[in-house]
């Protein structure tokens, strides 16, 4: 395996082929390992994964082999369970194997209906429920189509659909859960991420008073392709200062910043993710433009951004297993504010997906708590990307500021742990 490495203007990352041979080792893995727990767990003996080339199921996508960019045709996958401690059967009901993750399980030369090659399975295998992946709330656990739901219980006969039940709770558990082999490259990703923000925040790309916010989106964007690295969302920059406009929900939340000027004196914020190896990261965090005969952030800004620090310790700290969201907001809330925090989290699963699946821990605009996706449980092995603001009056400014964080951290039975440091101080800026 290649080392990770990332310095100030440097990164080094696996090469493509050794990066599928890694993603490969660590689905062949998750798949003999993980699967059967999940599946015991959630009660479910078959789930079967449906998708044609290009309409790809987001579930179904993370069981394909590294080399495989889409599905194939109608790709078709039947994973079930047979008890006993037995091995998981997995079967792909298409024109080719799925690497070795899947054996081909259709000769359309003796069967020429896919469909009715499916149903064969299923009565040969007999199993209790039938999963697919229909979900009116979790769109990441929605993925068969319409047309394809509506050819498949076509297909079925009578004994056989009144097995069909939804696999949403199974299929964010395979989504959510991380691996032992997962979290040993991980923490990688992250200390690229805080190094490409690291660089980003530095008199190497910043000139005050020349480079614009827009100028380190860019760089930013072109630095990660130069690095064979890809982001899942545009980034953003914005500045908050000494000035009369106030800060806006909604350009906070939305990345629809104007262009500005980046000025001595100014409060920095940044929101960048990448992907690597299927996983990704979620990071935000602040710059000090330094003024002149300036050798550090002024104290109030460096007290505001305390209580950011101290509003992730209170939040992660309400972490435990089969607590909902809602539950770990609402505690986390009441806590902050008795402290004296004006807080405002709106955290999230972070994995195969940015906006990942498993609980929502608040929303910018939800912060009473998100019904449903709120009430889903915390459990253990999974990944959050902790997203969160104070706000803070700074009489100097005549205004209200908001340090908004952002750090990925992995939740298990020891509790929440950063992926790698989190900032507790400014990047800081020279002046010119």
């Amino acid at each position: 395996m290649s080392t990770l490495y990332v310095g100030a203007s440097h990164s080094e990352v696996m090469s493509m082929r050794d990066r599928a041979a890694l993603i490969d080792e660590i689905l062949q893995d998750r798949l003999e390992h993980t699967l059967p727990q999940l599946m015991e767990r959630e009660g479910i003996d078959m789930w079967i994964l449906i998708s044609r080339e290009y309409n790809e199921d987001p579930v179904l996508k993370t069981m394909l082999p590294a080399t495989w960019l889409s599905a194939r045709r109608r790709t078709i996958l039947v994973l079930f369970n047979p008890g006993n401690g037995q091995a998981i059967e997995r079967l792909a009901v298409s024109r080719y194997d799925v690497d070795s993750m899947f054996r081909k399980g259709w000769n359309k030369e003796k069967q020429p209906n896919q469909w009715q090659r499916l149903v064969e399975l299923i009565q040969q295998k007999n199993p209790q429920k039938i999963a697919l992946n229909k979900s009116a709330h979790f769109a990441l656990a929605d993925g068969v189509s319409a047309t394809e739901y509506e050819e498949l219980m076509d297909a079925l006969p009578a004994q056989l659909s009144k097995k069909v039940v939804s696999s949403q709770n199974l299929a964010i558990a395979w989504l959510e859960t991380r691996s032992d082999k997962e979290m040993q490259v991980y923490p990688e990703l992250i200390k690229i991420g805080h190094g490409l923000i690291a660089e980003a925040f530095s008199n190497q790309v910043i000139t005050p008073g020349k480079t614009t916010t827009e100028d380190v989106v860019w760089w930013l964007r072109e630095k990660s392709r130069e690095l064979k690295l890809i982001n899942w969302f545009h980034p953003s920059v914005s500045i908050q200062r000494s000035s009369s406009v106030k800060f806006d929900h909604l350009k906070a939340f939305t990345g629809t910043n104007p262009e500005q000027v980046i000025q001595a004196g100014d409060l920095l914020h940044v929101d960048f993710g990448l992907t690597y190896l299927r996983l990704n990261s979620d990071q935000q965090q602040h710059a000090y433009v330094l003024k002149p005969g300036e050798t550090d952030a002024p104290s109030y800004l460096k007290q505001a951004f305390a209580k950011a620090n101290r509003l992730q310790d209170i939040f992660t700290q309400n972490f435990k297993a089969g607590r909902t969201g809602n539950q770990v907001l609402m505690m986390s809330r009441e806590q902050a504010i008795a402290e004296g925090i004006k807080p405002s989290i709106y955290t999230h699963p972070i994995g195969y997906h940015g906006h990942a699946a498993g609980t929502t821990l608040g929303m910018w605009d939800s912060q009473g708590g998100v019904p449903v996706r709120g009430d889903y449980p915390l459990h253990l092995n999974t990944a959050y990307s902790i997203e969160l603001n104070a706000a803070t009056f700074i009489p100097e400014w005549k205004k209200e500021i908001r340090i908004m964080l952002e750090e990925n951290a992995f939740f298990d039975k020891k509790g929440v742990q950063y992926l790698d440091v989190r900032q507790k101080t400014f990047h800081l800026i020279q002046p010119q």
